[in-house]
């Protein structure tokens, strides 16, 4: 027993999950795993060890090797892969992107291929062939190679269109360039021609090209400020920083071009956040970390000019990385379509086969003992029988539509463009319009169940506004005069009277302008020069103009709204910072600048006065500042009451306080503060400890209140897709406090909704997986499966999870296999037995648990996965479409969304903003997410209904053409003749048939645009598969059947005694073809008529202008003069106007077509009449509906003494800028050189910027 427990790999239980940390878990390496393994390790696990290190000079990890300018240190023989056979590829990528498919010389032959792998093609091409062999041949071979050639050539003209739009895209970006150091000088570059170990220059707002290290830049440390829109959405600047030793010596054209470094680092991979390498020069290695990256799709900003070498490149970068694999995405109703051609197939080969054996025994019984059909062969009646089989394929293979599939993309094109052309989902203000990126999935979009979505950049505009402030217990920001009289309408506050005001704050509370002006009150110029003063925001002057660099939004908008309120932060050094106060400059020497990190959820800063006094300012979550405020704070209960009022108008909450500092008490801080800040271990814990010890006892000045600025429309999209029966979980990198704000902003979580967070959902699967595991014995695999709900019915609940809970709950942990698993060399059969026993209930434990999981999350009314890398934001989408077979769209603007929207049957990226790296791999496009009801609901709803009714209807008028021929086939001794002329059969559904139903495809909407969005529930037909299923298949076949005999047997009979008006009997085959071909062109396009809901002048003209252009090319074919020019191919001559000037003939044709017609109105009649549906409905009262109903914000009620709170302190995921300005490494030399302040040693002190 413990050695079966000892076999099983284990998990770490010993740690609890961290909500702050963005777990990496997508590429975990066996040595990772490893690297914490046992004091005591078995013997031969050592020897075995051994023997790897002595075979292995180099660590696992770091196999990328790189030397600087040497490109053919990268050509050399064991860098090479072997590709195909003996053709060899260097394993280092180049820097050109390829997208496209096809080439000049490849079009062709991998386009042909691609297309005969449908079976409908490839049937057709069969057939084709058949048609050429004489024996078998019952139809003129261009009966088939017309509307095949026609299929081929419009599906290859749309493949060519969009691979020419890959090929230019592929082309802009490849063309792009950039300076490159070859033969000792910078040369402009073009992006694919860039190869790894290439030194390259960059410069201000340059995108970078591949994935580089940092060696130098004109900022002070080789500083580089980065934007990350590109991969994360996120537009505030990372900072980059150079080794300190090429800082130095790598700054002029001459010294990189001799730059010989040499880079062992790991292997490319997919952790944006993460690398480790390092660099040999000068005899010395130097460790390299994610800070000296930079990564390909980052924009360079506010950095001049930097210097970087050529790491990754092409194929190998982390964005390219993190793209996964492009899917082939195929619609739900395309395997349903695949699936019913198969069944033609099967019903055609079922039909040929029993006429032929009825024609086997009908020349067995009457063919041989006629004379008068003797054709001069003595074949046998069942060899006869054999080549009237592959007749009867060739005469019924109209039964499978060849047309079918250039009419199903037709369709789906003009749809794409529908959506590109429509203005209401039309951007203005960065004239971005919508864009169908494919033309596949156009009715997918009528069926979706889950929407996937990132928060930052989609669902958020990603820009803090600052909108209200409590300050000493008084709430400011209403609508208010100077006088306290509150206003509906009242005009902005007018900043002219501060020269800092950027003029972008639209504040409208005048009475606290009046406040700062007057100074009645000294807490509130005290407040907002609190905003001033602490901060790790950089400041740039250019032209006269201030910006302000921040590490994250929040911070930048405080400091902005201190500025336009008469509080400006001009300037900082390395410890002093300078603000205008109302106008006047004043400078304050910074004693100690103490950071933000997730743990603390707080900054400080502590300044001296010019008088002299010092003060510490402080910011943070109200949760921990709460608990260091003094005791006697009188205006404590106010401010926390404003604090609810803010959280529950959803706004981001920040609490701000101060003290007063003794000189005594600072000196003795002082010292344990420097102490602490060189320390060489456990410095960061070492510094929280002291930080501790001084921000106590602290006076409550007040509270910001800041809008996580939503785009427009996104609580009315989210309303009205909740409405449709779409739930939407939000995945995002932000951490779980910001994410939960933006979920009550957007009205996805609500003050009913009850939330359960990872702990919870942990303790529920464990007791779920408990019962399944008590339940299940030996007859637990007889018993029927029990669904058994996690939650009871009826209560509004959500799920908030944060990456490493998730990785957690479905066992995706780093697991910690057993040392005696690790053997290098063959184990005995016993344990390679109880190994794979192992894994097996390993496997199906966390299969069973993963299930549990999206069950349970499932039941809820939305889910928040937050701090989840690209890879397990994927990963949840897949568990949702392997579990629930649901139809999924993901939706997401940056890199870090690209897996999640390539695994997603649908992919949306968002548009305009910075990054396009989202776009370009999405299967639709636009700018702003309140687009995405339109899509679905209008789009998606009509695309749906419109591509169901054609598939209904187009097997339905196939059936209807080609079962004739089966009736037919009973009167001829099944001798595989055809009811129709054979250029008939050739432009059925090439010209006679197909503009209405293609029309309709294109055009039909059961309600309007307006409608479709009023009454969302309309979209559930599409969930629930009801206007598309084997059902409605078969009744399209029963539908054909029954009128194919109506069409056969009333001319039948009608002809089977005739005598026209002159004597005459027109009762020959020729004219019996041609009554049957009308009626039949007369009641698909009438039935066509009936099955259309809107009507346009267009679908009118189509349905008669079809019946006509019949009429008219029968005339033309049946003349004399087409039969002189080809007597073999037009062989009905006269018949047209020989049958059809009798006027029993038209009244044979009417009463065919009533009697098709007549029935389908009825029943119409009574199904609209009894059992209306909701659009049935709708259209009835549509005039009454017509007025547009506005939609309301949900009403909240506020309960006084019930805490909503939810703070969301967001400097940034990690440190700010604290320990960049304390060492002076950020700020210029004006004042002082770096050199001389770090020579000087004395009370200046460096930390190492930590990842």
């Amino acid at each position: 027993m413990n050695m079966e427990r000892d076999s099983e790999t284990t998990f770490e239980e010993d740690s609890q999950p961290n909500d702050e940390v963005v777990p990496y878990s997508d590429d975990e390496t066996e040595d990772e795993l490893e690297e914490q393994g046992p004091a005591v390790e078995p013997e031969q696990n050592r020897i075995n060890r051994e023997a790897e290190e002595s075979r292995e000079p180099f660590r696992k990890e770091c196999t990328w090797q790189v030397k600087a300018n040497d490109r053919k240190f990268h050509e050399q023989p064991h860098f090479m892969n072997t590709k195909f056979f003996c053709i060899k590829e260097s394993k280092y990528a180049g820097n050109a992107i390829k997208t496209y498919k096809y080439n000049a010389f490849t079009f062709l032959p991998m386009n042909l291929f691609e297309q005969f792998k449908r079976a409908a093609n490839f049937y057709f091409l069969v057939l084709l062939i058949l048609q050429a062999i004489p024996q078998i041949s019952t139809l003129a071979w261009y009966t088939t190679l017309v509307p095949l050639l026609l299929v081929l050539g419009i599906t290859a003209i749309k493949d060519l269109v969009d691979d020419v739009a890959r090929h230019k895209m592929d082309k802009e970006v490849n063309n792009r360039t950039c300076e490159v150091i070859k033969d000792g000088r910078f040369k402009i570059t073009k992006w694919k021609e860039i190869q790894v170990g290439d030194v390259i220059r960059l410069k201000k707002n340059d995108f970078i090209p591949a994935d580089i290290l940092l060696l130098s830049s004109s900022e002070p440390n080789s500083l580089c400020y980065v934007e990350t829109a590109e991969l994360d959405g996120e537009t505030n600047l990372k900072f980059k920083m150079a080794l300190e030793i090429t800082h130095q010596h790598l700054q002029k054209e001459d010294t990189l071009a001799k730059f010989d470094g040499f880079i062992e680092c790991e292997e490319p991979n997919n952790r944006l956040d993460k690398f480790a390498g390092t660099l040999l020069w000068r005899n010395t290695r130097f460790p390299l970390d994610a800070d000296k990256i930079l990564l390909r799709g980052c924009v360079i900003r506010n950095t001049d000019i930097c210097h970087g070498l050529v790491i990754f490149a092409g194929a190998d970068t982390k964005i390219m990385k993190n793209s996964g694999k492009t899917k082939f995405k195929r619609t739900k109703i395309d395997y349903l379509m695949n699936y019913m051609v198969y069944t033609i197939f099967v019903v055609l080969i079922l039909l040929s086969a029993g006429l032929a054996i009825g024609h086997a025994y009908w020349e067995a019984q009457v063919g041989n003992y006629s004379w008068y059909l003797y054709d001069g062969e003595d074949a046998t009646p069942s060899y006869r029988g054999f080549l009237n089989f592959w007749g009867y394929i060739i005469v019924l293979n109209t039964m499978v539509p060849i047309s079918l599939y250039v009419s199903v993309e037709v369709i789906r094109l003009g749809q794409s463009h529908f959506i590109n052309w429509d203005l209401q989902m039309y951007y203005s203000e960065k004239d971005t319009p919508a864009k169908a990126r494919t033309t596949t999935l156009n009715e997918q979009l009528g069926q979706i169940h889950y929407i996937f979505s990132d928060k930052t950049g989609t669902l958020t505009q990603n820009i803090m506004t600052f909108k209200k402030c409590c300050i000493n217990g008084q709430i400011y920001g209403d609508h208010r005069d100077a006088s306290q009289h509150s206003h509906r309408k009242i005009d902005e506050v007018d900043f002219s009277w501060n020269e800092f005001a950027d003029g972008k704050l639209a504040f409208y509370d005048h009475y606290l302008i009046e406040q700062i002006q007057s100074g009645k009150e000294p807490e509130v110029r005290q407040f907002f020069f609190l905003l001033a003063v602490c901060h790790t925001v950089m400041v740039d002057r250019s032209d006269g103009h201030i910006n302000y660099q921040a590490a994250s939004p929040d911070e930048g908008a405080l400091v902005n709204a201190a500025r336009n309120f008469g509080f400006a932060f001009l300037a900082r050094t390395q410890n002093t910072i300078t603000i205008s106060e109302l106008g006047t400059e004043r400078t304050y020497d910074v004693l100690a600048l103490l950071d933000f990190n997730s743990d603390r959820k707080r900054m400080s800063v502590i300044v001296r006065t010019p008088e002299g006094s010092i003060r510490l300012y402080c910011k943070g979550a109200d949760t921990v500042i709460y608990e260091r405020l003094h005791r006697m704070n009188p205006t404590k209960q106010e401010t926390q009451d404003a604090l609810d009022i803010f959280a529950n108008e959803t706004l981001r909450t920040l609490c701000l306080c101060y003290k007063e500092i003794e000189e005594k008490e600072f000196a003795e801080w002082n010292k344990k503060f420097m102490a602490a800040s060189v320390a060489s271990t456990n410095r960061d814990e070492a510094l929280d400890k002291v930080y501790e010890e001084i921000e106590k006892d602290l006076i409550l000045l007040g509270a910001t209140a800041i809008e996580d600025k939503l785009q427009d429309g996104v609580p009315e999209t989210i309303s009205k897709l909740a409405k449709a029966d779409i739930k939407i979980w939000v995945l995002t990198g932000d951490k779980k406090e910001t994410a939960e704000n933006i979920g009550f902003a957007c009205e996805l979580l609500t003050d009913d909704t009850t939330i359960c967070y990872g702990e919870d959902i942990n303790s529920l699967l464990h007791a779920r997986m408990e019962n399944q595991r008590n339940r299940g014995g030996v007859y637990a695999k007889f018993a029927p499966p029990v669904h058994e709900p996690f939650f009871p019915p009826g209560e509004n609940r959500a799920l908030i999870i944060t990456g490493s809970w998730l990785n957690e709950i479905l066992l995706e942990k780093k697991a910690k296999s057993s040392n005696i698993l690790k053997l290098k060399f063959p184990r005995t059969e016993e344990e390679r037995r109880m190994r794979t026993q192992s894994k097996r209930r390993l496997e199906a434990k966390k299969e069973q648990r993963q299930k549990n999981f999206v069950d349970l999350a499932c039941e809820c009314s939305a889910v928040i996965c937050c701090r989840v890398t690209p890879k397990q934001k994927a990963m949840v989408v897949d568990l949702v479409k392997r579990y629930k077979k649901a139809i999924t769209l993901a939706i997401g603007d940056g890199a870090n969304d690209v897996n999640m929207i390539k695994t997603a049957h649908i992919g949306v990226g968002i548009s305009g903003q910075e990054g396009m790296q989202a776009v370009m791999s999405s299967d639709y496009s636009f700018a702003q997410f309140r687009y995405l009801q339109r899509l679905l609901l209008v789009h998606g709803r009509w695309s749906y209904i419109r591509m169901c009714k054609f598939l209904r209807y187009f097997f339905y008028k196939n059936f209807a053409f080609t079962l004739a021929h089966f009736w037919y086939s009973f009167f001829n001794g099944y001798s595989a003749q055809t009811v129709y002329e054979d250029w008939f059969i050739t432009l059925y559904n090439v010209l006679y048939s197909s503009l209405p139903v293609l029309l309709m495809g294109l055009l039909d909407q059961d309600v309007s645009d307006k409608l479709s969005l009023r009454f969302p529930g309309l979209y559930v037909v599409g969930q629930r598969d009801l206007l598309f299923n084997y059902r409605k298949f078969f009744v399209s076949l029963l539908h054909g059947i029954l009128t194919s005999m109506i069409l056969f047997f009333i001319p039948l009979g009608a002809y089977l005694q005739t005598v026209g008006q002159d004597g005459e009997a027109p009762s020959d085959y020729q004219s019996f073809a041609v009554t049957v071909a009308s009626a039949l062109v007369i009641t698909v396009n009438f039935q066509i008529g009936l099955d259309t809901s809107y009507w346009t002048f267009v679908n009118a003209f189509s349905i008669f202008g079809s019946i006509a252009l019949y009429f008219g090319i029968m005339f033309d074919f049946h003349s004399a003069g087409i039969h002189v020019l080809l007597p073999s191919a037009f062989q009905f001559t006269g018949t047209a106007s020989n049958a059809l000037r009798q006027p029993y003939i038209w009244l044979t044709i009417i009463l065919t077509v009533a009697m098709c017609l007549l029935p389908v109105v009825a029943i119409r009649f009574l199904s609209m009449t009894i059992w209306p549906s909701e659009s049935d409905k709708i259209q009835k009262h549509r005039k009454l509906l017509k007025a547009e109903e506005q939609w309301q914000r949900r009403q909240k009620g506020f309960r006084r003494g019930v805490s909503s709170r939810r703070s969301a302190y967001a400097f940034s995921h990690q440190r700010g800028y604290a320990d960049l300005i304390s060492s002076g490494r950020s700020i210029r030399k004006k004042r002082s050189p770096l050199d001389a302040i770090v020579a000087d040693g004395t009370a200046e002190y460096r930390r190492t910027v930590e990842s």
